[in-house]
């Protein structure tokens, strides 16, 4: 077996955005390194059109790229289109399912999370986390006349605002709509945006796309996570009116065939005059049942570890993510994780934690290339500041959202104050203060104080003076604290 191992200085495996920005800095780092990417897919995700909104926070868009166009872009590293069947911590080595074998110095982990379907056998049962399962929704979304979206994050969020023409029922357990990232009044200022119709415009491709032949059959191989604007030119259009309805504070209590419904003689729940049967039906907790063409399950990720821990001694978090230290190091050696799959285990600042998003995933990456360039060339580095304050950009029905630091009290205890400022329809600005200084902050629309926010939060300033007044429209507080 040792003799065919072909040996690379760096192996890293997953072609999402925590794998290829990590395969991408090594390049930079170590230009005459042999790097190695293993992919689990065609296509590959690649960070583009970066844009700075602040020290700790970019904007991006995610590209899907060719694996020719890394290995142009870095002649040093080899992409391999394959899956890991077994990782050989102890000898160094990774067994791909075609029978190869890589030989490594140093291994980093990038092979994100899994979706947790709440059905995952149910053929009438989607879920939105790779490419490959959005071209899947989008065939079938084409007839549709009514759909169920259950969950309450971000993707959950972005169906909502972006699919037209189709009745959607948005089943959530919490009090109000993306409570993962807005308060109650945020999702206030939202609700009018349901029974609003988008407005639907053809915009140029700022980036390149490419396709690839369909392959025979439902692959069973998980893509790299989508980026941040995966409903990008996308036909997301079924032929009925379109209309949201929302079921708060329930969860599913099952699924039915219609010919469960019938036996059972459940009384359907109806939205409006609608006749006929459905394909598929959802029993809730409350007991309503409610029928619609198919289901999106968007419930949250689970990491997937699948066939990295046979025979290997990993230390999982009770999440299930691989635990990493402050350099990103596993408990195995010369192992590395970055992105969905691992879980922090050090020490964290006051203001950061870990949220399984496309804004981490690429700063994980990036640092997890930089700590093992530094290990092999004993160079010393210090933590990125990335991992001072939360931070992440992205749109809720077509808005701007920035998050900052402790933006919802995370750990506070609900022990802090909130200073609001809320314009109907236009923005909406939300200071968490302890004491008179900032820990965190939501901004909705275009306000421009992402940066003067960030920076009060981290020097900790003292703002107790102001009171309400530092949220005052009519005060330029950018120049103030410039």
């Amino acid at each position: 077996m040792e003799e065919n191992a072909v040996k690379y200085t760096y192996v890293v495996v997953g072609g999402g955005i925590a794998g290829v920005t990590c395969t991408e800095h090594l390049h930079i780092l170590d230009p005459n390194a042999d790097i190695l990417l293993v992919t689990a897919t065609y296509l590959i995700k690649s960070v583009t059109n970066v844009l700075p909104l602040t020290k700790t926070l970019d904007s991006f868009d995610v590209e899907e790229r060719l694996p020719d166009d890394l290995m142009n872009q870095c002649p040093n590293v080899t992409v391999v289109r394959d899956t890991v069947a077994r990782l050989d911590a102890k000898n160094k080595k990774i067994i791909t399912s075609s029978g190869k074998i890589f030989a490594y110095q140093k291994l980093c982990l990038c092979t994100g999370a899994k979706p947790d379907v709440i059905a995952e056998t149910n053929p009438h049962v989607l879920w939105i986390r790779d490419t490959e399962s959005v071209c899947q929704f989008q065939a079938r979304i084409a007839d549709a006349k009514r759909i169920t979206i259950i969950g309450n994050g971000g993707i959950a969020t972005e169906m909502v605002y972006e699919i037209t023409g189709v009745e959607i029922l948005w089943v959530i357990r919490d009090k109000h709509m993306t409570a993962t990232f807005i308060d109650p009044g945020a999702a206030e200022f939202f609700r009018p945006e349901l029974s609003k119709q988008k407005k639907i415009g053809v915009a140029p491709l700022k980036r390149r796309k490419y396709t690839v032949d369909k392959v025979k059959g439902k692959s069973t191989v998980l893509g790299g996570a989508l980026g941040p604007d995966w409903h990008e030119n996308l036909e997301l259009k079924g032929d009925n009116n379109h209309r949201v309805s929302l079921e708060v504070e329930v969860e599913v209590a099952r699924i039915l065939e219609p010919k469960d419904v019938k036996r059972m003689g459940k009384g359907i729940t109806k939205l409006n005059n609608e006749e006929g049967e459905w394909p598929v039906y959802i029993e809730l907790t409350n007991g309503k049942v409610y029928g619609s063409n198919f289901i999106v399950s968007a419930t949250g990720v689970t990491p997937n570890t699948s066939n990295l821990l046979a025979g290997n001694n990993f230390a999982i978090a009770s999440d299930g993510g691989l635990l990493v230290n402050d350099r990103l190091e596993t408990t195995e050696l010369d192992v590395y994780a970055a992105g969905d799959v691992c879980t922090p285990n050090w020490e964290l600042s006051k203001h950061w934690f870990q949220m399984r998003l496309w804004t981490q995933a690429r700063q994980m990456g990036s640092y997890a290339a930089k700590c093992m360039w530094a290990s092999l060339s004993r160079e010393e580095i210090y933590m990125d500041f990335c991992f001072e304050l939360f931070c992440h950009a992205t749109k809720f029905f077509g808005k701007k959202v920035i998050l900052l630091g402790l933006f919802n009290g995370q750990g506070l205890d609900g022990k802090y104050e909130v200073l609001l400022r809320y314009a109907e329809g236009f923005e909406y600005i939300k200071c968490v203060m302890v004491d008179g200084r900032m820990q965190g902050a939501l901004m909705i629309g275009e306000t421009d104080l992402e940066e003067t926010f960030e920076n009060l939060i981290l020097n900790q300033m003292d703002l107790s003076q102001f009171g309400e007044e530092l949220l005052n429209p009519d005060i330029d507080i950018e120049d103030y604290f410039d």
